[in-house]
């Protein structure tokens, strides 16, 4: 009997999640994909892996039996690529990071150059996903590591399987058409009559920032809901609103927005997060190592000061303002990057709207023809 490895963290990820249709989009593979690939396991095996029940596929007991003995073979796997990695008279091992657009373009850059430099047997690959995929994704395999993030006013829950090395604490700080804030600092609360520009709540950043208005005694007016940081920097150099910028997204600032410190001190720290069975795996904490390394260049670091709000600039005559037409619902975009999200410088809310038509049927077919979807 020969057993694939990919075809076995399939089938895993089919018995964790439920169906075919989940287990490939945790995989990011189509679903058609992972089906013929499946099947192809039931043929290695030799006999009947999965069942079809009602709209859906599932496993037999004797598919449960062999997905629980391949949770075993893959972290027997990963034990023994560690082990073959730190025997050697130097590292040399692949790394797959998780990673969103500021701290991929922000940290990411100098400190994996400066890895190449000390250690060039250490290849790091990065995949970009939204925040609140990031964890999920170390805790099932899918990634080695990744970065997340904590909001002051919205901490995370850890999963148990999980460490985590802190990175970096951020700053918040508002973002305001130029000249709309002149002073050197605003509370949550004075910005309650400005229309906001932020993430959708079921983001971290989005929610952290409804949290935010509601400490300060209001329901904010969102006027534009967007997920990317550049967006909505444009947008406020529009003079559309106003929103919520990280020290990793204040490069993106256009011309036309001030960057003003908030009085109410909301941070973010930035962490790696990893599973707990490969903290000691040696190429993993090189990486941690440069990565909080050019945190602190960039006077990021978990251990230093936070850094001096960004003073507004001079004060310009604010436009005519038109009356605000009533706030309407704006269509969400299809990217998964929470608003923040930018270069820098030198358990959740919000349900997502169901389907309105029902999801295709589960097929599965004999042993010599493909399970899949319809």
């Amino acid at each position: 009997m020969d057993l694939s490895l990919p075809r076995l963290r399939m089938l895993r990820e089919l018995h964790r999640r439920g169906t075919i249709t989940a287990a490939a989009t945790a995989m990011h593979y189509t679903a058609s994909a992972v089906s013929q690939q499946l099947a192809q396991l039931e043929r290695d095996v030799g006999a009947r892996l999965f069942e079809r029940r009602g709209r859906r596929v599932q496993l037999t007991d004797l598919g449960v039996l062999l997905a629980e003995h391949a949770e075993g073979i893959l972290a027997a796997v990963e034990r023994a690529t560690q082990a073959i990695e730190e025997a050697g008279e130097s590292v040399s091992a692949k790394v797959t990071a998780g990673v969103w657009a500021s701290v991929a373009s922000g940290l990411l850059p100098d400190a994996l150059t400066a890895l190449a430099r000390t250690h060039p047997g250490v290849v790091v690959r990065s995949r970009e996903l939204a925040p609140e995929e990031t964890a999920a994704a170390v805790r099932d395999g899918e990634l080695d590591l990744s970065f997340v993030i904590d909001y002051s006013n919205y901490p995370m829950t850890w999963d148990r399987s999980l460490e985590r090395a802190v990175i970096a604490v951020e700053r918040l700080y508002a973002a305001v058409p130029a000249g709309a804030v002149p002073a050197a600092s605003v509370t949550m609360a004075e910005l309650a009559e400005h229309p906001w520009i932020m993430s959708p709540a079921r983001s971290h950043f989005g929610h952290a920032a409804r949290l935010a208005c509601q400490a300060a005694g209001y329901v904010p007016r969102i006027d534009h809901e967007v997920e990317e940081q550049a967006t909505a920097m444009a947008m406020v150099s529009a003079g559309l609103g106003v929103t919520l910028v990280s020290d990793l997204g204040l490069a993106l600032r256009p011309p036309g927005v001030d960057v003003v410190a908030l009085g109410d001190a909301l941070t973010r720290t930035v962490s790696l997060a990893y599973r707990t069975n490969s903290g000691r795996r040696a190429a993993l904490l090189l990486v941690v190592d440069a990565i909080r390394t050019a945190a602190a260049q960039m006077g990021l670091g978990a251990d230093t000061a936070l850094p001096a709000p960004t003073p507004p600039s001079t004060p310009v005559p604010a436009p005519t303002e038109q009356p605000a037409d009533p706030p309407s619902d704006t269509t969400q975009h299809a990217t998964q990057h929470s608003t923040g999200d930018a270069a820098p410088p030198n358990q959740r809310t919000g349900a997502v709207p169901a389907a309105t038509t029902a999801p295709a049927p589960e097929t599965l077919g004999s042993n010599t023809e493909r399970l899949g979807l319809t």
